[in-house]
């Protein structure tokens, strides 16, 4: 591996050549947005919470960058421009993608990086060995042109094999430390929404700063729920703690089940939870899950307990994603 220094500076003249053509060449550039770079973002409205032990807040709701969006999709650029901006505007100050989210990371490096001091900003890899992890790791630099990200994830571990040979020789856990000592990545995570036993075990295994994992009140009902294994097992080392899968692509929003403020509620009333990650097929939908993200409320046990039973008879559809390897 190249010498520190130099493969840092390399990457750093990688991201200011990068952030100076999309000042060019964006579809809306900062000048003309009703966010004018020289004076920044005004403060969010959406609340923080302490993330485990890394002595940072973050806000409870963060914008993700696959699934139903056009963020992941290379031919919806305006669309995903649109949607980014609206964010900003609406106080969105956590973007999460990862470097197989198709056009994610292009999209999103193509409005954030006048606003990069003022955003928690988090990718991933699903590569396992050093010299795999380290190229994409190179390459979300220069789509989201930053010379650092603050959250970089071990994507969607799924089996334990995976997990020998990210912490073998070679592995990919090597360049999570490469890339903390070069201060390429602020803190580093481990995600997973197919087995809570094979993340709990990274956990055992590695001191990872955050976990991604799967809660809703429908996994519960899962033979191996998440709720039960992975979370409790970042509590306890202090790991913290954000949620994806939250409307379950929507499938838990039906009729009869939950709202999404529910849904929210529900995640975010599970001690050790700092934040949910939710994706947004349009601003106006954005903006309706940020209100409710926003108006969650602590649920008591009673009130959890009413809302798991509402799943109870649909928990294997909304649970579709835990076949995904």
């Amino acid at each position: 591996m190249p010498h520190k220094t130099s493969r840092r500076d390399f990457i750093r003249q990688l991201a200011a050549g990068g952030a100076a053509l999309a000042q060019i060449g964006c579809v809306r550039s900062a000048e003309s947005s009703p966010m004018n770079a020289q004076r920044g973002l005004p403060p969010s409205p959406i609340p923080t919470r302490k993330l485990g032990r890394t002595g940072v807040s973050i806000p409870i709701f963060g914008l993700g960058g696959a699934g139903q969006t056009p963020l992941s999709k290379p031919d919806r650029e305006a669309e995903a421009i649109r949607l980014i901006e609206a964010a900003l505007e609406l106080g969105v100050r956590y973007f999460d993608t990862a470097a197989n989210y198709g056009a994610s990371e292009e999209q999103l490096g193509r409005v954030l990086p006048p606003y990069r001091t003022q955003i928690f900003l988090s990718s991933k890899t699903d590569q396992r060995t050093r010299d795999g992890a380290w190229r994409e790791l190179e390459r979300s630099l220069r789509r989201l042109k930053t010379d650092y990200l603050d959250l970089w994830q071990m994507h969607h571990v799924s089996f334990r094999e995976e997990l020998d040979v990210m912490m073998s020789r070679g592995g990919a856990i090597e360049a999570i430390e490469e890339a903390k000592r070069q201060r390429l990545i602020r803190f580093c995570g481990i995600t997973g929404h197919h087995d809570p036993m094979v993340i709990a075990e990274g956990l055992r295994r590695y001191p990872f700063d955050v976990t991604l994992i799967a809660l809703n009140a429908a996994d519960v009902h899962h033979p191996r729920p998440f709720i039960k294994h992975a979370l409790p097992a970042a509590r306890e080392r202090g790991v913290g703690v954000v949620a994806m899968k939250i409307p379950a692509y929507g499938r838990l929003l039906r009729p009869g089940l939950l709202t999404i403020t529910e849904a929210i509620s529900y995640v975010l009333s599970q001690p050790g939870v700092s934040a949910c990650i939710i994706a947004a097929e349009n601003p106006q939908q954005l903006a309706q899950n940020i209100q409710a993200a926003r108006n969650a409320q602590a649920l008591s046990a009673e009130e959890l307990a009413r809302l798991e039973e509402r799943t109870a008879k649909a928990w294997q559809e909304i649970a579709f994603y835990r076949a995904w390897t």
